[in-house]
């Protein structure tokens, strides 16, 4: 059997590590299987860009953070440069003899994957990002890895609150989901913790503060890059001609500091951004990438094509593709994250 890998949109821990097991699981299963690794996402299948992946050259990937395979998050076969280019993509496929192909990737490159199996490509998907928001799947790996590092920063902002009497604010990834700012301000203590799902009140906001500088001497505050205030309204920016959702932080330090300043509490903001996806995988990513890696070879063995691997209630399960691609996993309300929140925050 001759299987292409390839790992779609950003890097995130534990991307080696899927591509390790896979590799590992197949050649061991069948010796006589042939893994070719796709450069840079999707972008290689068009521009016909493989590399054969070996058990002697994969051993080694476990904690390595990144994607020894590369990766680009806007290359759409679909929408390439203005054109469709996925017969491009497909004869890339033929050409080399692949057989069926595993994707690695989030929301958007499983998205694509359904499209390319509904023309007929055996496809088998693990599910990747650090945001934990692709749908029907409890955990994807890099998710703790991320909110590691959300915690680690918090921790020392703390030190640096104690010390000057400040607010401090941090602002995390995760665009429309707020699981990383939850999770991440629950493990390092966040005295206020803004999420897209809880439209908040500035008012409000600026209240609770108060209350922590004048009960402790400072306050942090958690906020997601999609926090959403309660007229509706998120912060976007502008970055290399594309609008993302980002700087809250900052747009949210500069209204905090002119309310709670002229009382003598200086507002500082973090931005965290890509830090939260470099770096080796936590112990648990590397477990859980491994455990997927594993689950999608197994899945290629038994022609379970069109399904992509998720993990529900502690096991490996298949999930149809179609039931994936475009939906978004968010926080819903009455989590019992957001109830320990208020509690903690309140």
């Amino acid at each position: 059997m001759k299987v292409g890998v390839l790992t779609g949109g950003g890097d995130c821990p534990g991307l080696n590590a899927v591509i390790r097991a896979v590799t590992l699981a197949l050649c061991q299963a069948d010796a006589r299987t042939e893994v070719l690794g796709i450069q840079r996402g999707f972008w290689g299948l068009v521009e016909d860009r493989l590399q054969p992946l070996r058990p002697t050259a994969v051993r080694d990937l476990l904690d390595e953070g990144g994607t020894v395979l590369g990766t680009h998050n806007r290359a759409d076969p679909f929408d390439w440069q203005g054109r469709d280019a996925s017969a491009e993509a497909l004869a890339t496929v033929e050409r080399h003899g692949i057989e069926a192909l595993v994707v690695i990737g989030g929301d958007g490159s499983l998205t694509i994957a359904d499209r390319f199996a509904r023309l007929g490509l055996p496809i088998v998907g693990v599910p990747k990002t650090i945001d934990n928001d692709i749908a029907d799947n409890e955990r994807s790996f890099g998710f703790d890895s991320a909110v590691a590092v959300v915690a680690d920063a918090l921790t020392r902002l703390k030190t640096t609150a104690h010390s000057h009497g400040r607010v401090m604010v941090l602002e995390t990834m995760g665009r429309n989901a707020g699981w990383i700012a939850l999770e991440g301000g629950l493990a390092g203590g966040a005295d206020a913790i803004l999420l897209p799902e809880q439209p908040f009140h500035l008012d409000a906001l600026t209240e609770r503060l108060q209350r922590r500088v004048a009960e402790q001497g400072h306050a942090l505050v958690c906020v997601a890059e999609g926090a959403t205030l309660a007229d509706g309204a998120q912060h976007w920016q502008q970055l290399g001609g594309v609008a993302r959702l980002g700087g809250i932080g900052q747009a949210l330090t500069h209204e905090l500091d002119q309310r709670l300043g002229k009382q003598g509490t200086e507002v500082r903001a973090t931005l965290l951004g890509h830090l939260q996806r470099g770096g080796a995988p936590t112990a648990f990513d590397r477990v859980l990438s491994t455990r997927f890696g594993v689950a999608a070879a197994q899945a290629l063995r038994e022609r379970a094509f069109g399904h992509t691997i998720a993990l529900q209630g502690d096991r490996c399960v298949r999930v149809p593709l179609s039931a994936v691609a475009g939906r978004q996993r968010c926080v819903p309300p009455g989590h019992e994250l957001l109830d320990c929140a208020a509690v903690v925050c309140a």
